[in-house]
């Protein structure tokens, strides 16, 4: 495979009708700019896992994902699995297309300036950034999960998942979050946590908490993924009027701000003893798992391609 080469998975927007003549567009600028692609399209977020193995098993040294945040964390546990060479030569990049953007927001990539999100990724600005990873103790052998943006725990999670379901009503980011954040005002509740981070040990009930190796879909906003360190932000219950204005907080992206909001940062992981039965999300990705567990990271390790 030559190396200029690049294999791009298309995932498609479930329920969005003219997705496909949005990945038209795209194709025909990848003509236009004369850039060498083969290109295969998933069935759904769970193929890209296995579409991502395929390409980088047949040489495929740059991969890109038409797709969200859970396409993109689909395709990084792909290359991860498949062993510390693979991770070193392979270089991942995305052209945003999810109910999720995230982590492409955070580097400037916007969903609807394909050309512009094309040109810098024909220029292969490459950028070795964090890997967050969530350790499961197993009785032989520890599993691991990787993620780029961040993991939720809680009510954080919840949002994700209501989020998904009223982007389909209103199709605008703030507007979602903003009918998520409602209809959670209906289904406030804590759950008992007990974890470690540094020399602090938390154990007590939170509404939610979210651990971000990016901006954590605005619950970790100073979070960078290219300095080694993990930032968490624990939400304890506050009463309705503090959810409202806790609501405008996020939205403008001033959610520590909130007297129920505390912030913490560390380079070493962080421990859960119990999570009790709250939902778990990784790049907003819904996952299961059983404490205890550790939530670390990884620095430096795995190539992405940035703005030029």
């Amino acid at each position: 495979m030559e190396k200029e080469r690049w294999g791009i998975i298309y995932c498609p927007k479930q329920g969005v009708q003219r997705s496909h003549k949005r990945w038209e567009r795209i194709r025909e600028y990848l003509t236009a700019k004369e850039i060498s692609y083969d290109f295969v399209q998933s069935e759904g977020i769970d193929s890209v896992a296995r579409l991502t193995t395929m390409l980088a098993q047949n040489g495929y040294r740059t991969i890109i994902i038409v797709g969200g945040d859970s396409a993109l964390n689909h395709a990084l546990n792909s290359i991860i699995l498949l062993g510390q060479e693979m991770r070193e030569n392979i270089a991942l990049g995305i052209i945003p297309n999810g109910r999720g953007n995230d982590w492409a927001n955070f580097w400037g990539f916007e969903a609807d300036n394909d050309e512009q999100t094309v040109n810098w990724l024909a220029q292969r600005r490459l950028r070795k950034v964090d890997v967050g990873y969530l350790r499961e103790k197993g009785e032989e052998a520890d599993s691991y999960q990787y993620f780029l943006n961040c993991v939720n725990i809680g009510l954080a999670a919840n949002i994700m998942n209501i989020k998904q379901k009223t982007r389909h009503w209103v199709g605008l980011r703030g507007l979602s979050y903003a009918m998520s954040m409602i209809l959670l005002l209906f289904q406030r509740m804590e759950t008992k946590m007990h974890l470690k981070i540094n020399e602090d040990e938390i154990h007590h009930h939170l509404m939610s908490l979210c651990i971000g190796s990016c901006h954590g879909y605005g619950l970790t906003p100073n979070a960078v993924p290219y300095n080694g360190t993990l930032d968490m932000s624990t939400i304890s219950h506050p009463a309705v009027s503090q959810m409202l204005g806790g609501m405008w907080l996020l939205l403008t992206g001033r959610i520590l701000n909130h007297r129920n909001v505390r912030s913490y940062r560390t380079s070493r992981p962080i421990k859960f003893f119990d999570i009790s039965h709250a939902q778990i999300t990784i790049d907003g990705r819904p996952t299961s798992i059983t404490t205890p567990f550790e939530v670390g990271l990884n620095k430096e390790w795995i190539n992405f391609i940035i703005p030029g």
